[in-house]
């Protein structure tokens, strides 16, 4: 296994991932499988290429398929640009319980450390995804709020804990 910063030329297997995460789990994502099965590789590249304090953690197994990925974005205004944000984190069904996630959000942690001025990670998880939710806090990541109603999917509503890490404190 293999983890490493994803670039534009990951965009197929990326997208494969994507897609499965969006399938099997659509209550704990933004977006929907309707909406990026149409979106071309071209888009998906652009949205997956290394920025400035911005990147894409994969895990990628022997054979070469992606099995787990999450996003970092970093705050870009003024006032809140030491902070930086945790998205799309999603370890592939026949992956799971074999601390991939964990491997992951580890070298994400080391990365945004890297980033000149960000003091902290946020990210919002489904309060019910008690898995989830085991492993952010076993990295140092604390619930400092509720979302209520914060995704609607097929007429229900999903409540987000919203969570955050300091990267100035231990793991």
């Amino acid at each position: 296994m293999y983890i490493r910063v994803l670039d534009e030329h990951d965009a197929k297997i990326y997208q494969e991932l994507r897609l499965s995460a969006l399938q099997n789990s659509p209550e704990a994502f933004g977006s929907t499988y309707e909406r990026e099965v149409h979106f071309t590789l071209d888009m998906v590249a652009d949205r997956i290429k290394p920025k400035k304090d911005t990147f894409v953690i994969g895990a990628v197994d022997e054979g070469g398929a992606l099995v787990g990925s999450v996003s970092f974005v970093r705050e870009s205004s003024l006032k809140t640009s030491h902070k930086g944000n945790v998205y799309a984190m999603f370890v592939a069904l026949n992956q799971r319980g074999q601390g991939l996630g964990k491997k992951l959000l580890i070298e994400l942690i080391r990365r945004a450390s890297e980033c000149d001025g960000v003091e902290q990670i946020n990210l919002a998880v489904i309060s019910q995804n008690e898995a989830a939710k085991k492993l952010y806090t076993s990295l140092g990541f604390k619930v400092y709020g509720v979302e209520r109603n914060a995704l609607k999917y097929n007429g229900t509503y999903y409540d987000e804990d919203l969570m955050v890490r300091r990267l100035n404190e231990k793991e």
